[in-house]
């Protein structure tokens, strides 16, 4: 609080009219009224967690009044004020806070970790800097549909160190999208001060680096940021492009109550009283006349009861249920196996895949493609030759190499309703983007029902001499995560059907392509378009000896041994492994009665693993002999073509083929 009669901040009112003026106190005073009353019930074990914006509320404010309402906020979890002053009833916001059904996440998820399509707001995850992407997104959308609007995403200084903070810039910039994004520098990340933190003497200046513009303003001045962000956002809108705004505060309270503040020296916490945000600018309303002591008293009167009626209306609500966690993993696809009656062409596998991405492209005009080198170059690969001149840049669009950026301004695309699917140059490289996928795009559809339409494109596997960074088989990181699909398909056919079932599905989906097969195999392929139904396995040879359960370029390998030693066994092509087939694995064990699991992948932790411990569980009685996995070695794949062919399972396959029969 300040210590004197006159504020500490000098304020100007410019054009600014009493009912502005009174807004922008009203909403700082009702945010800061809640946050003291959640600060009780944390003491009282009412809530499990609050994350203070104390001393920071004229940021959240003035930035969200700043906004036109059909814009996208991406705020933190100290920006209770963009909540609430978006309108959000406060009985919903305490549902969310004390984990009740009716909250935005079923109790799902906590804070301000939730979004709403309704106040077009989507808030963070727990890795800093991650929504900064998203909000790029969200301004690429801004472009592709012609609107005049701009998203404005929050991060704090801790949050600059991040990675996905530079790749996000760095994206924004170079495709002059419409973003504003916020830095709350408020001292410390956690405990960690500045001076620990980065080198720079302002953020602001970073902006430089990006080709873009960089303001630092004083963020506890409700006015200087309501002015600035307004002039910003309303240029921004003739003239789109990213400006980097810092706004310069303190955090009152600890990182989150828990901690404290015993780590910050008692003359910067007496200092920064004397700035509080809401106090200042009561004294300066006081002082023009635009406000007076008695609707102070009143105003708080009101705001205390609203706050009670709100949380006693909130601990009415239905705690959540276990009834629908399963169901809410996944949005519902209607999507079908569809095959056409026309003609039938033999092409490549790559071919397959160029031409379900260019079918799709016509059957979907909000159908986005990304990628390193996609464009002009047409691919590494060049499945996408063409597409440039066919579709334009706006939807065919070459990235830097900035696969985490690319893979939220996906999500970002998806939450203005627009289909993407992301080229990863090799699956090996999808690790620098991992965050986005597994927290971002697998979670969203279950913490609050907002789904992400989005493919990514994963060239991978060996057979190819391409070594450890280019030749990894990386699946099984991926179906261990609920929320994603993971297809594989193994043949030209199949590969142009599931990919157009992955585009119509409004699920993330990974799609793994063997670069071996791109050139290698091919198949009658029906010339129009037509899908495969994800999650139906397919038989790909019929015999009854055992059964051999595989995908991808594992299919060759066993049809191939099984014709060479001219036994007859079965061979099922699962092509989904994310969902899987198991009514389709439960028929070939009945039949056969004896089963191989091979695979690509390492032994260890592959999804033979996890079949094999399904089949002993639930169809151990129709087993005639012991269960075979047969896996690439426990270790890196080499880039020797010798070292190559001893890693990969072929060999094996074949000593195993032996054993079972003898068995």
């Amino acid at each position: 609080m300040t210590t004197s009669n006159s504020p500490a901040i000098t304020y100007h009112t410019e054009k600014l009219k009493k009912k502005q003026l009174l807004k922008l106190y009203k909403e700082m005073l009702y945010a800061r009224m809640i946050e003291e009353k959640m600060l009780k019930l944390l003491r009282q074990g009412r809530i499990s967690k609050w994350f203070s914006g104390i001393g920071q509320e004229a940021i959240a404010v003035g930035c969200t009044l700043a906004m036109n309402k059909e814009e996208y906020i991406f705020p933190m979890h100290r920006n209770l004020g963009v909540f609430t002053s978006r309108g959000i009833p406060l009985r919903k916001l305490f549902a969310q806070w004390e984990g009740k059904m009716e909250g935005f996440t079923k109790g799902r998820d906590r804070s301000f970790h939730f979004g709403t399509q309704d106040y077009k707001i989507v808030g963070m995850i727990s890795h800093l800097a991650a929504q900064l992407s998203l909000a790029a997104g969200v301004g690429l959308a801004h472009k592709l549909g012609g609107e005049a609007n701009v998203s404005l995403a929050f991060t704090g200084e801790g949050g600059t160190s991040e990675g996905e903070f530079h790749e996000a810039l760095n994206m924004a910039s170079v495709w002059k999208l419409p973003v504003i994004f916020v830095i709350e520098n408020n001292g410390y990340g956690l405990s960690t001060p500045v001076s620990e933190q980065y080198a720079c003497k302002q953020l602001a200046d970073r902006a430089v680096g990006y080709g873009m513009e960089g303001i630092t303003i004083d963020g506890n001045n409700v006015l200087e940021v309501y002015q600035t962000i307004s002039k910003l956002a309303e240029d921004i809108r003739e003239n789109p492009r990213p400006v980097l705004v810092e706004c310069m505060t303190f955090r009152m309270r600890g990182h989150e109550e828990a901690s404290g503040t015993k780590y910050v020296p008692e003359e910067l916490m007496s200092e920064w009283a004397t700035k509080d945000p809401i106090s200042n600018y009561e004294l300066f309303l006081l002082e023009e006349g635009f406000l007076d002591e008695e609707e102070i008293l009143d105003l708080r009167a009101e705001y205390k009861s609203r706050i009670s009626k709100e949380l006693k209306e909130a601990e009415e609500f239905s705690e959540p249920t276990i009834k629908n966690e399963i169901e809410d993993v996944y949005k519902s696809s209607a999507v079908i196996e569809m095959l056409p009656e026309g003609a039938s062409k033999e092409i490549r596998f790559i071919d397959a895949i160029s031409q379900a991405l260019d079918q799709s492209m016509t059957t979907f005009d909000d159908l986005v493609l990304m990628g390193q080198d996609i464009a002009d170059y047409g691919g590494v690969f060049k499945i996408t030759d063409g597409f440039l001149e066919k579709y334009g840049r706006e939807r065919v669009r070459n990235t830097p190499i900035c696969e985490s950026a690319v893979l939220g301004i996906a999500v970002g695309l998806s939450l203005k309703g627009y289909k993407s699917v992301v080229e990863m140059q090799f699956s090996d490289f999808v690790s620098c983007g991992f965050n986005q996928i597994v927290n971002n795009m697998a979670k969203l559809y279950y913490r609050w029902g907002q789904n992400v339409d989005c493919v990514i494109r994963m060239p991978t596997g060996g057979s190819v001499g391409a070594g450890p960074f280019h030749s990894q088989s990386t699946e099984a990181w991926f179906t261990h995560t609920p929320g994603l699909k993971v297809v594989y398909p193994s043949n030209a056919i199949d590969a142009k059907g599931l990919l157009m079932s992955a585009i119509i599905d409004p699920n993330p989906v990974l799609f793994f392509e063997h670069k071996a097969m791109y050139r290698s195999i091919s198949g009658k392929v029906p010339e129009d378009k037509y899908t495969i139904e994800i999650g139906k396995a397919r038989i790909a040879r019929e015999g009854k000896a055992f059964s051999i359960i595989t995908y991808g370029l594992g299919v060759h390998w066993a049809k191939e041994v099984l014709d060479a030693l001219e036994i007859d066994g079965e061979v099922l092509d699962l092509r989904s492994l994310q969902p899987l087939d198991y009514e389709a694995i439960g028929e070939t064990v009945r039949k056969t009665n004896r089963v191989i699991l091979l695979h690509e992948d390492s032994m260890f932790g592959g999804i033979g693993a996890d079949l094999s411990a399904y089949i002993a569980e639930h169809l151990f009685e129709h087993l005639d002999a012991p269960l075979m996995r047969v896996a690439s070695l426990d270790t890196p794949i080499p880039f020797n073509k010798i070292l190559e062919g001893d890693y990969l399972p072929i060999e094996r396959l074949k000593e195993s083929i032996k054993k079972i029969v003898e068995y």
